[in-house]
């Protein structure tokens, strides 16, 4: 094998993770604002009922800790989604580090709010799903407030290079109820939502309860630095192709989710 070779591989993997990066962010920041708008400024404006329209049982008038919960869950989850694109840039980083320093303890706090919240709706009332979705939702709040210490913590002692790896681990996180929605999209539009039951009791809901976000996190400690597995030329080459696909997936699911879902969500706002 030549170098030359290892060279074109590597330099396409790049090229095909910027792709792939700029898709996540540019969908990630478009979910952030229909979060905000929908759900965020619905229950600033008394409108809370009409989060039920998306996720049944969500708002109830008689646990009202449980939708105050909620509620900032969702608002701090638009602002992590939003920033996260942000802090990631390596220019802003360089060219503007008292904005990234400012913005990544308004993250950080963010990503905070959004565990606590979520955890206080899992204690109070519970979700729709059970006691299985209950354990792997409150272990993504617990695992995302955690990232957000780590983050935080590493970054005040000058380890950089921990907070750079626990950075993306938040956003690995972060992005994971992003993520939810669009393999739900995916799942419905190609097997009309088989394994999925009204109440999140089906065997595609369980599998859903971990797979948002579990798998999220070993692709970032690929990211991070621990590439020994895309050694070989055909490691890359699939990881290339597999990168094109997911691509072209989020792509489709974000056009699909933007003209159905949270493009009507933003504008019904104003």
């Amino acid at each position: 094998m030549t170098p030359t070779t290892y060279t074109s591989a590597d330099r396409q993997l790049q090229i095909a993770g910027r792709v792939l990066v700029g898709t996540v962010w540019i969908s990630a920041v478009i979910f952030g604002v229909y979060i905000l708008c929908f759900y965020f400024l619905g229950l600033l404006f008394g409108n809370s009922e009409q989060w039920n329209e998306v996720l049944p049982g969500l708002y109830d008038v008689n646990t009202r800790s449980a939708t105050v919960g909620i509620g900032l869950h969702f608002a701090a989850g638009g602002i992590i989604l939003v920033l996260g694109c942000i802090q990631l840039v390596t220019r802003i980083r360089v060219k503007y580090p008292a904005a990234h320093r400012w913005l990544g303890r308004v993250y950080v706090f963010a990503a905070m709010l959004t565990a606590v919240g979520g955890l206080s709706f899992i204690f109070v009332k519970g979700t729709i799903g059970g006691w299985l979705m209950d354990v792997a939702f409150a272990g993504y709040g617990v695992l995302t407030g955690l990232a957000a210490v780590q983050t935080i913590r590493y970054a005040r002692t000058g380890r950089m290079d921990k907070h750079r790896a626990w950075g993306i681990r938040l956003f690995a996180l972060a992005i994971g109820s992003w993520l939810y929605r669009m393999d739900y999209g995916f799942w419905f539009l190609v097997t009309d939502g088989v394994g999925h039951t009204q109440l999140f009791r089906g065997p595609f809901d369980y599998f859903m309860d971990f797979w948002f976000y579990l798998p999220n996190l070993l692709v970032a400690e690929v990211f991070i630095g621990r590439r020994d597995i895309l050694r070989g030329r055909w490691a890359k080459v699939g990881s290339i192709v597999m990168v094109y696909l997911t691509t072209a997936f989020l792509v489709l699911a974000t056009y699909f989710f933007t003209k159905e879902f949270w493009g009507p969500g933003i504008v019904g706002v104003f």
